[in-house]
C-alpha cells in the first residue's frame, strides 16, 4: 500500500466537560469557597461592636455605673470579648480593681468583686496647693513631717514615709475649677493594713506630705 492510499489521522474530539465531571464539580467547590471566604473577611473587617470605656478616671472599689460609663464603637475582632460590652446588662456585683483612665475601654481584668478590694478612703488635710499631676487616680507617696514644739528653737524631727504607692480617689477643687488650695481635703485609697500608721500620722503634731509618683 502506497503512501497516498494510508488513512489520515482523525485528531481527538474533545469532550465538554459535565456537571458529572468531578474535575468540573471540584473547581465550582473551590470557587465558591474562596468567594464565601473572602466576603467573610471584609465583613468581618468592617464589623464594629458597642464597648464600655470610662466617663472620667475610675478607682479601685468604684461601681461600674451607667452614669460613670460611654459607649464606643470598636473594631476589635477576636479581642472584643476581653472587654465590657455595651448591649449586654451591666454587671451588678463587680468593682474596679485597678485604676482605669478616662476614656480607656473597661476590660474584664479590670474588673472585681468588692470584697477583693483591700483599701480605704482616708481624707488628708492639704495645707498647701498641690502639683496639677496629683488628680483622680494619680499613684502617690504619703510621708510625714513632723512640727517644731512651740516656742523650741530645735529642729524638728525627719520626714518619715508613711506609705507607697496609694491611688488618688478624689481631689477636692475650688469654685474655680483649680486644684485643691490651703485647708482643702485629699482622698487617698490606702491598703487596710496601713491604716494605723497613716491615722496615727494624721493625729501627731506635724503634716502630711502627698509625693507625686514619678511616671504614674
Amino acid at each position: 500500500m502506497s503512501h497516498d492510499q494510508l488513512p489520515a489521522p482523525v485528531a481527538p474530539r474533545l469532550r465538554r466537560p459535565t456537571w458529572r465531571d468531578p474535575r468540573l464539580v471540584v473547581g465550582v467547590v473551590i470557587v465558591a469557597l474562596s468567594v464565601a471566604l473572602g466576603s467573610w473577611a471584609v465583613s468581618s473587617a468592617g464589623r464594629t461592636v458597642p464597648v464600655y470605656a470610662a466617663a472620667g478616671t475610675l478607682t479601685p472599689g468604684e461601681q461600674v455605673a451607667a452614669d460613670r460609663l460611654h459607649t464606643v464603637d470598636v473594631r476589635l475582632g477576636a479581642t472584643t470579648d476581653r472587654y465590657l460590652r455595651a448591649d449586654e446588662p451591666l454587671p451588678e456585683d463587680l468593682v474596679v480593681q485597678r485604676v482605669v483612665d478616662d476614656g480607656e475601654l473597661v476590660a474584664h481584668t479590670a474588673l472585681g468583686a468588692a470584697d477583693g478590694v483591700d483599701v480605704r478612703s482616708v481624707a488628708v488635710p492639704v495645707r498647701s496647693g498641690l502639683s496639677d499631676r496629683i488628680r483622680k487616680g494619680a499613684v502617690v507617696d504619703l510621708w510625714f513631717v513632723p512640727e517644731s514644739s512651740a516656742g523650741s528653737d530645735a529642729p524638728a524631727g525627719k520626714p518619715e514615709a508613711l506609705v507607697s504607692g496609694v491611688v488618688v480617689e478624689q481631689v477636692d477643687t475650688s469654685d474655680s475649677g483649680l486644684v485643691v488650695a490651703e485647708g482643702g481635703t485629699l482622698h487617698v485609697l490606702v491598703p487596710t493594713g496601713d491604716l494605723p500608721v497613716v491615722l496615727g500620722a494624721l493625729s501627731a503634731a506635724g503634716s502630711v506630705a502627698v509625693v507625686p509618683v514619678a511616671g504614674s
